[in-house]
């Protein structure tokens, strides 16, 4: 024997009903259906009864719409040789109804036993309709189930049951709700009234079946990859159905957890998938917890003390009050001392319960033994859930590692004497990110994910989000890591979709984008609060890096290939890698010296293991490297610099690159990782061309720099009739730091640099034999490379 129960959605249009007419016939064994009412049926009766007892008379049209609704439902569903047989049944039904709504009409006055038979016809109508439908017998119900005490006695219910349908062999129909004796028992008496019958026959099984998935890892309207959950306990089922998306009320889980009758919760549209089961076996599936549950918009009502709040008699005051003022509270937590106690409530019903409350401890407030009463708006309370946790270490350091790692601050916390359920309270701008984050970290650990806002879609930029493109598929397969573009902006407009970019086509949806600015950028992202971002700046832009600490501030981390912030400001340069240690989050700049080149991050290591760097010479300027390994007696100086530019070494204005800046500020940047506080005004600079070429327009530099090709040529003579080779190179030794243009002797390792190569030389305590990392320092592909790497390992997969 089966039990089986349908939602009021799932009878509530002709292709609903079909549906459910194919899970009844699948059944090869006797069946009780419970039958709920039309949805909308029973959400419109709702309406015409407060119309009526307003005295309006419009609540005739509407009730109208109720019969016609089931009249549309006849002629589509029942056979036509049944449709008038059915039509004048429930029309007398209709008949009564409508006389009793009269009556609320006439008085303006509805009680609560009158209200709750007007909804009673409507499971009665939509019993009537079903079961001539599915070809089934109809029962009463409230033949068999009995009240007691203004609840279901479920004893002298389950005797006339069994003694009814203990050994039926028909397929029966009842309506989810007893006519006569009208049992109210939420907007759920339906699942209860269908519990009490499969306990009562200890059936096989109950099964709930609706149009939506019920049991789910976290709310699927919030985080998209939630799924439904296999299999629950009756304990960590009851725990979830005390929040507010889940339609089942805990107390419908008794009747069967008595008799350890399994539950299964079904969706109508997935009649292939299991669903959720709930029976005295957790089935792990291998999850510590099963699902993350949250209630938004509540409100956090603290009370503080000198310590008498953890008395007994003064927590059943406070209990006491608010239930007899009809007030539920949600969420409670108290510190050790019984210095302070909070509870939870719904926002919209705080205020009446802070009244309550000064009410009742008024003498206490007066004689100061409680201090203070304080509410906080704009709260949430999430919770963990799994039976698993009471056998699992670590649980509440890894649930609080992804928060931290996030910058989600914890407000209150409890958790429930039987370790099933651990609830804590956040701000309510934070849900989204912690239900993401929380999700990631426990149903997730088949992959991590990385939300990546990409700003400067340049050379470098453009080639990032190809690489980031054409690498998605691998970095999934084999690194079980999800990298996903939430977001692009270019110099005029950005684009941010929580769900990714398509990446083929993110410059036409710029066009169409939001106006961008730093300030823009900033708020947009901080405002879009996503969890395990990273914003990565691949712009040279001095406004972009000055948003960094803001965004750090805000637990994102930062990839840069933009030099200004590791260059700049020393303090600032500090402050940065700071609050990056201090909040667990990263600030990488690998990029800015050597493009793609492991070169900051062997210093780390080196100095992170205890050595010392004593002396670095190096070649950091691939563009300026390709024009002295351009320069010949048919190459000049000018033309060396505008094939740079052909082959996209140099700046579009290459006199950023001739003056030696991009250089100074990479030996900056090395020199800080080395352990020195330097300020680029700090390095000597020798440079080879003079200062007021960098004067004026760029024509004016081009006038200029052709006319000093024939002075250069001579100089390039002396250099190569030594056998020397010229090489811009930055140097730190002794703490000191400079940059110049120096001719290497034929022995030097600088000599054989070829094209835009960049070679560095390091010499450290331990390594007197110097160190050399030798490689392509100049170029967009290389560079986009080495800011990939960064963002690979701010997810630690390597």
């Amino acid at each position: 024997m089966k039990i089986l129960k349908f939602d009021g959605a799932s009878v509530g249009s002709i292709e609903n009903l079909k549906q459910v007419k194919k899970i009844v016939e699948k059944e090869t064994a006797p069946a009780i259906i419970i039958m709920p009412a039309i949805e909308v049926v029973k959400n419109k009766l709702i309406d015409v009864t407060s119309l009526a007892e307003q005295g309006d008379s419009s609540y005739l049209n509407e009730f109208q719409y109720i019969v016609d609704i089931h009249n549309h439902i006849i002629e589509n569903v029942i056979p036509s040789s049944l449709q008038e047989k059915t039509k004048t049944e429930i029309a007398s039904l209709h008949n009564e109804l409508e006389n009793i709504i009269k009556g609320v009409f006439l008085t303006k006055e509805v009680s609560p036993k009158a209200f709750d038979t007007i909804i009673s016809y409507a499971f009665k109508i939509s019993s009537i309709i079903v079961s001539t439908f599915i070809d089934a017998k109809l029962e009463d119900t409230d033949k068999f189930v009995k009240i007691s005490d203004t609840t279901a006695d479920i004893d002298k219910s389950a005797k006339l049951i069994r003694e009814k349908f203990g050994n039926t062999n028909e397929l029966v129909v009842l309506p989810g709700r007893a006519l006569d004796n009208t049992l109210s028992v939420g907007c759920t008496d339906s699942d209860y009234i269908a519990s009490i019958f499969a306990h009562a026959l200890k059936a096989e099984r109950l099964e709930i079946w609706g149009t939506t998935d019920v049991f789910m890892t976290a709310d699927p309207s919030v985080i998209s990859k939630a799924y439904t959950i296999e299999s629950l306990s009756y304990s960590e089922a009851t725990e979830l159905c005390n929040f507010e998306n889940i339609s089942l009320e805990p107390k419908v889980l008794y009747p069967v957890y008595a008799e350890s009758i399994p539950v299964s919760v079904r969706n109508i549209f997935k009649q292939d998938e299991k669903g959720t089961l709930i029976s005295t076996e957790n089935g792990s599936e291998g999850k510590t917890i099963k699902s993350i549950a949250s209630i938004n918009d509540t409100t956090l009502i603290t009370l503080s003390s000198f310590g008498i709040l953890g008395l007994s008699d003064i927590k059943s005051r406070i209990y006491t009050a608010l239930d007899e003022a009809c007030i539920d509270t949600i969420f409670a937590s108290e510190n050790s001392t019984g210095c302070s106690f909070s509870i939870g409530v719904y926002s919209e019903i705080a205020e009446d319960a802070e009244e309550v409350l000064r009410e009742e401890l008024e003498d206490l407030l007066e004689k100061e033994e409680i201090t203070s009463i304080t509410t906080q708006k704009d709260l949430a309370i999430v919770s963990v859930i799994g039976d698993n946790m009471k056998k699992s270490t670590g649980t509440a350091g890894k649930l609080f590692n992804a928060l931290g790692r996030n910058n989600i601050n914890v407000i209150a916390l409890s958790q429930c004497s039987s370790e099933t359920n651990i609830s804590f309270v956040i701000n309510k701008e934070n849900l989204r990110k912690t239900l993401n984050s929380i999700h990631e970290s426990f149903f997730l650990t088949d992959y991590q994910e990385l939300n990546l806002f990409v700003v400067g879609t340049g050379t470098v930029g453009g080639s990032l989000l190809s690489q980031l493109h054409s690498q998605k598929e691998l970095l999934m397969n084999q690194n079980r890591l999800k990298v996903k573009v939430i977001g692009i902006a270019d110099v005029a407009n950005f684009i941010l979709d929580r769900e990714g970019i398509d990446l083929e086509n993110y410059n036409e949806a710029l066009k169409n984008g939001t106006p961008s600015t730093p300030d823009a950028l900033k708020k947009a992202l901080i405002e879009f609060n996503i969890y395990n971002c990273v914003f990565v700046d691949c712009t040279a832009s001095a406004a972009i890096a000055s948003i960094y600490k803001d965004l750090l501030l805000h637990n994102i981390s930062v990839v840069a290939a933009n030099k200004i912030a590791a260059s700049g400001d020393y303090d600032n340069y500090m402050e940065l890698k700071e609050i990056a240690r201090k909040r667990g989050i990263k600030y990488l700049y690998e990029t800015n010296v050597g493009a793609g080149l492991p070169i900051i991050n062997t210093i780390n290591d080196l100095i992170f293991s205890g050595d010392k760097i004593v002396k670095l010479e190096a070649v950091l300027s691939g563009t300026l490297n390709f024009i002295f390994n351009t320069i010949s007696k048919d190459i000049p100086l000018s033309k060396a610099i505008r094939m740079a530019m052909e082959a996209r070494f140099a700046e579009p204005d290459p006199r950023i690159d001739l003056s030696g800046k991009d250089v100074i500020r990479k030996l900056v940047i090395l020199a800080r990782e080395s352990g020195i506080r330097v300020e680029q005004d700090d390095v000597e600079k020798n440079l080879f061309i003079p200062n007021d070429f960098f004067e004026g327009t760029l024509d004016d530099f081009w006038k200029k720099v052709e006319a000093f090709d024939a002075e250069f040529e001579e100089r390039r003579k002396v250099v190569e009739a030594e056998n020397k080779h010229w090489c811009f190179v930055a140097k730190l030794e002794n703490g000191k730091t400079s940059v110049g243009l120096q001719a290497v002797e034929p022995s030097h390792p600088f000599y054989d640099l070829k094209g835009s190569n960049n070679l560095i030389i390091i010499n450290t305590a331990r390594y007197e034999d110097p160190m050399m990392i030798r490689g392509y320092g100049a170029g967009a592909a290389v560079t986009a490379a080495g800011v990939f790497a960064d963002i690979i390992s701010i997810a630690n997969i390597r």
